[in-house]
């Protein structure tokens, strides 16, 4: 077994391996701050949003979480909606599993460059047959969904990191330390 987890590591730092986040860090930077725009129709699911986006930073570009005059990089966040859509029913019609959908546009201003993304995630939560979906269980379907789209923002920054044609502006090296 040893063997083979030795013989995994060398065939993976010899051919030049790098995590997604390697390549994400080099058009982010060091430092990045959020924002994320608040929806008056909905203020609650901006924070949850907030949350999942700062985890977000500090966890998937492995950056430093800072105020926007300091950072490298800025991420303003706005949420294009929240759905909830039913998904499966039990043999007497009633739902038990629900799919939480949130959408978001992201823009990433760094050296004075600005980007704009959109990104989505999904969440399929069930539950009880003839319940309503509980505010507990609402907002851990959103964070989920929200965490999954900023996943997909990070494959996205991570797929410009890795572009053999980025210049030196655009993606300052983070690891040439």
């Amino acid at each position: 077994m040893k063997f083979w987890i030795l013989s995994a590591l060398i065939l993976l730092s010899g051919c030049g391996y790098q995590p997604s986040s390697y390549y994400a860090k080099r058009v982010v930077g060091e430092s990045v701050s959020t924002e994320v725009v608040v929806r008056m129709e909905d203020p609650q699911n901006t924070v949850i949003i907030k949350d999942a986006v700062d985890t977000a930073v500090i966890t998937k570009f492995r950056t430093s979480l800072v105020p926007k005059n300091s950072a490298q990089t800025h991420l303003k966040i706005s949420i294009g909606g929240v759905s909830f859509r039913p998904l499966r029913y039990d043999t007497n019609g009633y739902v038990i599993t629900y799919r939480a959908a949130v959408s978001m546009r992201i823009s990433r201003t760094t050296d004075g460059k600005i980007s704009s993304y959109s990104t989505r995630g999904m969440y399929d939560f069930e539950i009880e047959p003839n319940a309503i979906i509980s505010d507990q269980a609402r907002f851990e379907a959103i964070r989920q969904g929200a965490q999954k789209a900023i996943d997909a923002f990070v494959a996205q920054v991570a797929a410009q990191g890795a572009d053999s044609n980025l210049t030196q502006a655009e993606a300052p090296d983070a690891y040439s330390k």
